[in-house]
């Protein structure tokens, strides 16, 4: 019987390296489902097509391929943005959660798997082993994206940075498919104070309460 470690929680929460983070320690599988709506939304957008766009948007999705996951702009910031269009059609989130699902129950190292994105523990795995949610204020996740931003040389400003997440937020919360909350049952974990090995080191706390080492 494998181990599921669900974690959910906005953009630039932290949610994202820490799940790697868990995963590494325990010697788990992990993916960043993210990179499955952003693969479908790029796809679109190299190609001039509007990723809000439904049926080009679902025919995208059941087309998508595990290599289609290493595309070298998936962590730009306009990946993000189209994750977030093609993440609120719900034939695209029909045709990708087997896909998430088949991972989750059988990974490809056997041991467990780490999944993280806006809907694991309500969505794609409700039957997880352990779940957190992982959040921190809007104020310091546009912080953390601004300055990720700046590191890979991107030009950013952040009152736009700001703007864009608050928009971004408001999509993920209010869709009427999946909409982003805590899931049932899931330790909340707030690392607006915590540095990256602050809240792993939380984190693998709650994590041991269910999987002993």
């Amino acid at each position: 019987m494998t181990i599921i470690i669900a974690i959910d929680g906005p953009a630039a929460a932290g949610k994202g390296t820490l799940a790697r983070r868990l995963a590494a320690e325990l010697g788990f599988d992990y993916l960043d489902t993210g990179l499955i709506y952003r693969a479908v939304g790029m796809k679109l957008a190299r190609t001039g097509l509007d990723p809000s766009a439904v049926e080009p948007a679902e025919r995208t999705a059941r087309a998508l391929a595990p290599a289609d996951l290493d595309a070298p702009d998936l962590r730009l910031d306009a990946a993000a943005q189209a994750a977030s269009k093609v993440a609120v059609i719900p034939g695209v989130r029909a045709a990708l959660l087997d896909f998430q699902r088949q991972f989750a129950s059988h990974p490809p190292g056997g041991q467990g798997a780490v999944l993280d994105g806006r809907d694991i523990g309500t969505v794609v795995c409700p039957d997880a082993d352990v779940k957190l949610f992982v959040t921190a204020s809007l104020e310091k996740r546009a912080e953390r994206r601004l300055k990720e931003l700046q590191e890979k040389g991107l030009e950013a400003i952040q009152e736009t940075v700001l703007a864009d997440m608050r928009e971004r937020d408001d999509r993920d919360r209010n869709r009427s498919v999946a909409p982003l909350v805590p899931a049932e049952g899931a330790t909340e974990l707030d690392t607006s104070d915590l540095d990256a090995d602050q809240a792993f080191a939380v984190a693998l706390r709650l994590v041991r309460t269910k999987v002993p080492a």
